[in-house]
């Protein structure tokens, strides 16, 4: 059972949703100024607008992409080289090098993590918009008003409205104007016959917001409110064939648009290596992904589906004008102006690529050496409890290194 409470206040993602909602408000707006006032191709405009602002995160994460791709067959053979090998000298000389292989191209192995970091928020913000249009835009929430009012003043309607509002997946514990709203704006048809019937003295006024409501959800005939499995059984029983092709298109649509996009998104960094678990990771999500997404959008309302649609065929063409341009660009050219900015990025902080080396290696030494020295001391003791360490063995090195230390103050 889902409970709303109007706009999201869940910390981060509630302000984020606030934001976005003030797009979408305005687009919706605008749409209103020239007669279009629909809620399902203000989802489309929603999505191209918040996509395009979100256009420096993509190309970054795409670029990080096309080099992955590259740096791929390195990566492997450092990891092929150490495999295996879990004393720490052997796990720093793997770190040490493959951070060697991210400075040549100059890449930070964290910055893809950190556009997802980033734009997970984003991505759960736009739901909570798509999901209570009202909540975001004012246009829709006044349209819903009126009757919302009048349901807060009459007798029964907190019992009638948690009653429903259990089958429709809203939680009723008070009667007030917003929770109304949210209750209201997840009615099915049968359930605004049943409110007028409950209520005969509000018919009028219900009717005429129905009417209202209905205008702004419906898209190309469907009802952005519904989902798409009720749509196709109740249109079945009434012989309407074409609403069900209609809402049959919106899964098989939602799983087609995501495998193109998994198809044109930059998987060729683990091509042929069956052994790579991010290879098979990435296979098992470009097939599991498309199916995810017709189950999803088949029993979420339209709306989402829209968006789901939406977001995955402006991907596409953002993905193929991306990588058209990095194309033109070249991978050779790409590698220089990343070394630069990472070589500027080390400036700044007063770090050159030299000390970085140095300061590799020194640290993998001494852990080296710290390994052998306690190897040695152990060995030291085991033979000191035995008898006297043998002239030249291991454990009387040890004890001349540590006569050395101790006479120079050293532990």
């Amino acid at each position: 059972m889902l409970l709303l409470l109007t706009k999201d206040t869940t910390p981060i993602i509630g302000q984020v949703a606030s934001l976005l909602g003030y797009i979408m408000n305005g687009i919706f707006w605008l749409q209103s100024k020239i007669g279009l006032e629909n809620i399902g191709l203000c989802i489309i405009f929603f999505t191209i607008v918040i996509y395009v602002l979100m256009l420096p995160l993509t190309v970054q994460q795409q670029k990080f992409s096309k080099l992955q791709s590259k740096m791929s067959p390195e990566l492997q053979a450092v990891q092929k080289k150490y495999k295996g090998k879990q004393d720490q000298v052997s796990m720093q000389k793997m770190q040490e090098e493959t951070q060697a292989v991210y400075a040549k191209y100059g890449v930070n192995p964290m910055g893809s993590c950190l556009q997802l970091v980033i734009q997970m928020p984003i991505l759960f913000a736009l739901y909570r918009v798509i999901w209570n249009i009202p909540a975001y835009v004012t246009i829709v929430k006044d349209a819903f008003m009126p009757l919302a009012q009048k349901l807060t003043q009459a007798d029964g309607a907190l019992e009638y409205l948690s009653e429903v509002g259990t089958k429709v997946g809203v939680k009723v514990t008070e009667l007030t104007d917003l929770k109304v709203i949210d209750t209201l704006y997840k009615f099915k048809p049968e359930n605004w016959a049943g409110l007028a019937e409950k209520f005969p003295d509000l018919s009028e006024l219900i009717t005429s917001t129905q009417t209202k409501i209905d205008h702004f959800n419906h898209f190309l005939g469907l009802n952005i409110a519904n989902n798409p499995m009720n749509i196709i059984m109740e249109s079945f029983k009434d012989g309407k064939i074409l609403l069900v092709i209609l809402a049959v298109l919106v899964p098989v649509l939602a799983a087609v648009t995501q495998w193109l996009n998994s198809k044109l998104m930059v998987t060729d960094t683990q091509t042929g290596d069956e052994e790579n678990a991010v290879a098979n990771s990435m296979k098992t999500m470009n097939t599991v992904m498309p199916i995810m997404s017709a189950v999803f959008c088949l029993t979420l309302p339209v709306g989402l589906g829209i968006y789901w649609i939406a977001g995955a065929v402006v991907r596409s063409i953002l993905q193929v004008v991306i990588n058209r341009r990095f194309d033109k660009v070249g991978m050779d050219e790409m590698i220089r102006k990343n070394q630069e900015k990472a070589e500027k990025k080390r400036e700044k902080r007063g770090i050159t690529a030299e000390q970085m080396t140095s300061n590799a290696t020194v640290n993998t030494r001494s852990i080296g050496a710290d390994s052998i020295m306690k190897k040695a001391r152990t060995l030291s003791d085991t033979d000191a409890a035995k008898s006297e360490a043998k002239p030249g063995s291991l454990a009387d090195k040890a004890r001349m290194v540590e006569k050395y230390n101790s006479s120079h103050g050293k532990k």
